[in-house]
């Protein structure tokens, strides 16, 4: 049998060291020997000896979860094999993260991670109630975060000269030590006559860098989120 779907581009090759790779521009391959974490329902094929398991989140990312609608339903994956992981055909991307390093990303953008990162749900620091910045999913430690993005993701840098103001729709993630608050950027006239649509952003503050992605929330995933 003979067409381009076999080349090399689209086969799957056996894995020659444990951890995380990617497959493709949508997917990450992750050759798993002990442990490793990833998003519930994002597993589309595995080989190899697996087990799969719910992992709680806590009782306080319980009810975190409950009041917001945020969070992030977790898997364990155990044994020895190969699994790889993808939602709704989003852009992949990996982070290697070293001891120091802390990220603030949106549970809705995380895939799957190794197991020697600490997770933890945390308030988006003056945030107040608005958005879907409330609470974001904080990761610290040594290994490699999976991310997954509609579209191509924008990076934009943050120093105390120029700080950055975001969509809470649209923000991925930003360097932990940034400080946010809210910022309004509408005038109480032009509410008064229906308003932009651009009401309040996020504002962060300090050095380092935001990711924002080129699309808002639709409102039918935000639901199965």
């Amino acid at each position: 049998m003979k067409s381009d779907l076999f080349s090399s581009e689209h086969m799957a090759q056996q894995a020659t060291a444990p951890g995380m790779t990617l497959q493709n521009a949508k997917s990450i391959k992750y050759a798993v020997n002990g442990e490793m974490h990833a998003r519930q329902g994002s597993m589309i094929a595995f080989r190899g000896d697996l087990q799969f398991e719910r992992k709680g989140q806590g009782l306080g990312g319980m009810l975190k979860r409950a009041v917001t609608g945020e969070g992030l339903p977790l898997m364990a994956v155990r044994g020895q094999g190969e699994a790889w992981f993808a939602h709704e055909a989003a852009n992949c991307f990996i982070v290697e993260m070293e001891q120091g390093d802390v990220l603030t990303i949106n549970g809705r953008n995380v895939l799957c991670f190794d197991a020697t990162l600490a997770y933890e749900i945390k308030t988006v620091k003056g945030a107040g109630m608005t958005g879907g910045g409330l609470f974001n999913s904080v990761f610290s430690g040594y290994g490699k975060l999976g991310l997954m993005c509609e579209g191509h993701p924008i990076v934009i840098p943050v120093t105390p000269q120029q700080p950055v103001c975001v969509d809470t729709d649209a923000v991925v993630g930003w360097s932990a030590h940034l400080n946010t608050s809210l910022h309004r950027s509408q005038s109480v006239g032009s509410m008064l006559r229906g308003g932009s649509g651009e009401a309040v952003q996020l504002r962060l503050d300090g050095e380092g860098f935001v990711i924002v992605r080129p699309s808002e929330l639709k409102t039918e995933k935000a639901s199965s989120n």
